[in-house]
């Protein structure tokens, strides 16, 4: 059974929107224009390239992501790894050619399907409403979360709003940055 890893910068109230400057988000750009950089609080970026071995994301991410990602140096282990889009209207055609194989999953039982294969880690960048989804059914197995000192108020949330049964989470990785990020990694426990 593969593991399906959620990784998201979020601010210290939930908000996952537009960290890297995206356009249409009033707070655009927060993950670099309000705190400090540090490298040493994005190791765990790198490590995650180095440890997943496919890529999963919306359809909006993906859009997204194909435009630049392809061509950074930074994503290169991204590039050569399969990438799944979960998505109800993306078309075959839509798929950009210099990113490397990509499959259209087109349900969450899809995605619960490929869970049952073989392979490694799967890693699940940005992709906010796809990821409420995944954790709302149980398919999120770990999340990476990356929390900035900001309070962003408005914006697109890492998880939902739906009344459900508590999910309990167990700390595994945590560090404390002088920016004031925080690394935290939880496993979901079942």
């Amino acid at each position: 059974m593969r593991t399906l890893i959620s990784t998201a910068f979020i601010s210290l109230d939930g908000v996952v929107e537009a960290p890297g400057g995206e356009p249409g988000y009033r707070n655009s750009g927060w993950t670099f224009k309000d705190v400090e950089f540090l490298p040493e609080a994005f190791e765990i970026k790198g490590r995650e390239q180095g440890e997943a071995t496919a890529m999963m994301m919306g359809r909006t991410s993906y859009e997204a992501f194909s435009a630049v990602w392809p061509d950074m140096e930074e994503f290169a282990d991204y590039k050569v790894m399969p990438k799944y889009v979960v998505s109800t209207t993306l078309a075959e055609e839509n798929l950009v050619s210099n990113w490397g194989e990509t499959v259209i999953l087109r349900s969450l039982d899809e995605v619960a399907a490929l869970k049952e294969t073989e392979g490694g880690p799967i890693i699940i960048h940005g992709s906010a409403t796809l990821n409420q989804a995944l954790s709302d059914a149980g398919l999120i197995d770990r999340y990476h979360l990356l929390v900035f000192p900001l309070l962003l108020g408005a914006g697109k949330r890492l998880f939902s709003t739906t009344d459900k049964d508590t999910q309990k989470l167990r700390l595994v990785e945590h560090e404390a940055y002088a920016n004031g990020l925080q690394k935290n990694v939880f496993d979901v426990v079942r």
